[in-house]
């Protein structure tokens, strides 16, 4: 997670976008895709299958669950569907705070995402290893009522569990009774012997940055949280969409995902 604006080193935001077909990317961002997705060919279905995850947790956010703020944490370079349309189309009124560390995505931010008139939309160049600062800036948010957390594919950027457990126990901490966490983090529990021992390699010689979780570890984030049904899943496999085009197998979209409400 770069916190530098700097087109000769590939960025997460931008490589994602490249994964999505999108056009906001270079070519350092390309080359790592390219070579991520020679480990792991499925990486551009995971991609999709993890953004239509995310869509499909923040209408349930805003629709049963009644959440009219969200704070989408790592949000990427603006795509269709991003989480305040889609709480906006349920509820209007839906204020939503984007944070990101590429200044590039908050350029794009800022120029194309707009907001519905009774809601609000605000966007924030930080970094989730400082969730303190982002809590502070956050400021259209109301913290004494829920919110809905949202850290989809970025908790998995950062090497250390511990440091990450805690990061995002800040956030939490932070939050009311009612608020929800929603979170996906890449796994390698779904893959082949091959496909693991190949995202191991690319760990092991700097071609990835995605440092994937154990059940176990991805679990360990939603201590002393309900999870909503049907719990930690394959990103594809969390309520998934019976109209949709695309049903990518748990190894192809090797990402758990999960929402929970905090009691």
């Amino acid at each position: 997670m770069s916190d530098k604006f700097d087109t000769g080193v590939a960025h997460p935001a931008r490589r994602y976008n490249y994964w999505l077909g999108g056009k906001d990317n270079f070519a350092a961002d390309r080359e790592s895709g390219d070579l991520l997705a020679k480990s792991y060919p499925a990486a551009r279905i995971a991609a999709r299958a993890n953004r239509a995850f995310l869509q499909r947790a923040v209408r349930h956010l805003a629709g049963d669950a009644g959440i009219r703020q969200f704070l989408d944490i790592g949000t990427g370079l603006p795509t269709a569907d991003n989480t305040h349309e889609v709480a906006q189309r349920v509820a209007p009124d839906s204020r939503v705070v984007y944070v990101d560390n590429d200044p590039m995505v908050m350029a794009h931010a800022r120029a194309l995402l707009t907001s519905t008139s009774a809601g609000e939309t605000r966007y924030l160049e930080e970094d989730l290893r400082h969730p303190e600062k982002i809590l502070a800036a956050a400021d259209i948010l109301d913290l004494t009522r829920p919110v809905g957390l949202i850290l989809v594919a970025v908790v998995h950027f950062l090497p250390a569990q511990d440091e990450a457990r805690q990061i995002v126990q800040t956030l939490l901490d932070a939050l009311p009774s009612g608020s929800h966490l929603v979170m996906s983090c890449a796994t390698t529990d779904f893959l082949t012997p091959e496909l693991k021992a190949n995202w191991d390699e690319s760990l092991r010689t700097g071609r990835s940055d995605v440092y994937p979780r154990t059940r176990p570890e991805f679990d360990e984030f939603f201590t002393g949280l309900d999870l909503i049904d049907p719990g930690v899943v394959a990103v594809s496999q969390w309520r998934p969409d019976p109209a949709a085009t695309e049903h990518a197998t748990p190894v192809e979209a090797s990402i758990f995902g999960a929402v929970a409400r905090k009691p």
